[in-house]
């Protein structure tokens, strides 16, 4: 992975994509002996968008590895503002750091920033399209829940048309396979059909599609509520219409199974009840704690520096 960057989860093998998963657990349990696995490392956060737990993920990231952080936090914070391209941005910070993160609105946005780049490109999110670090966190989630990342019937539910995130993550488990998908949205929200495309192109994975998430719950072990994105709408009355479809309460986790678990991309408006905090089943904050420790282990592994004392042909701890 030395020197690559990371636009989708198909930049990386699964064999990588566990890899890293496996490295996320031995930082968890390692955290002052990775101390300084990057020293006089230097990333740069470009995110021309806002951004709360991402941007502040991968600088601490970083921060926890020993290296440093500079970058800007809103596209009227940069040279943009003047007329740069992202091309051009990007040609220019490769002079200064080791490796980027960029956030853009534009679907591309991140390929057109690997293009240019000299140095490791990481995607942390492109408009609709794809947000591989999370998908990252929600696979260590799911892990760290079940042991295992396939034989799931995990369902999404909210925003499917916009919603990045949904996108990456049912691309990644189609690659590992054996995950049944219950798609969960109003008709105006569902989700796009290249998403179902590759869902039916997989011989081991299934889904259904359904506006009764009552009616869903008790059959998932995987619930992923998304929010309905004010900023991907066009027309705010279709927004404000759309936006309080589905909100999970304690009344729809009674009907659920007692080790089902809730993840969510966050930040929630009121998708989310916050009586549903205090359930056991709710693993969204855990989701924010693996998302710094899968970035630790993509940031330190696309520069080359080893994680002192980890092997990766150590036995596995969990199955796939």
């Amino acid at each position: 992975m030395v020197g690559r960057s990371v636009v989708t989860l198909d930049d990386l093998s699964t064999t990588e994509i566990l890899d890293l998963l496996d490295k996320a657990h031995y930082i968890d349990g390692h955290r002052r002996q990775v101390a300084h696995t990057c020293d006089g490392r230097v990333l740069a956060t470009l995110f021309y968008e806002p951004s709360t737990r991402t941007r502040l993920s991968f600088e601490t990231a970083m921060l926890r590895l020993g290296g440093k952080v500079i970058g800007f936090a809103g596209a009227q914070l940069s040279s943009v503002t003047k007329g740069e391209s992202i091309s051009d941005t990007l040609k220019t910070v490769s002079n200064y750091v080791d490796v980027v993160a960029i956030r853009h609105p534009k679907e591309g946005a991140a390929l057109v920033a690997r293009q240019a780049a000299s140095v490791p490109v990481i995607n942390a999110g492109d408009g609709g399209h794809m947000h591989p670090t999370q998908t990252l966190a929600d696979l260590a989630t799911l892990r760290s829940r079940f042991g295992r990342i396939t034989d799931l019937t995990i369902g999404l539910c909210g925003d499917l048309t916009f919603g990045r995130t949904v996108h990456s993550l049912i691309e990644a488990l189609c690659r590992f396979g054996n995950v049944r998908f219950v798609l969960i949205s109003p008709d105006e929200l569902a989700c796009p059909q290249y998403v179902l495309d590759r869902i039916e192109a997989t011989p081991t994975c299934s889904y259904v599609e359904t506006r009764d998430l009552a009616g869903a719950i008790g059959g998932l072990d995987v619930l992923y509520m998304t929010r309905v994105q004010k900023e991907r709408f066009f027309n705010e009355d279709d927004y404000l219409r759309l936006r309080d479809t589905y909100i999970l309460d304690e009344a729809k986790m009674a009907l659920a199974k007692p080790d089902m678990a809730v993840l969510h991309p966050l930040p929630r408006v009121n998708e989310i009840a916050v009586e549903v905090d205090d359930d056991p089943r709710a693993a969204y904050f855990e989701q924010v704690r693996n998302g710094m420790l899968m970035r630790m282990a993509l940031e330190s592994s696309v520069v080359g520096d080893t994680l002192p004392g980890y092997e990766s042909n150590e036995p596995r701890k969990v199955r796939v």
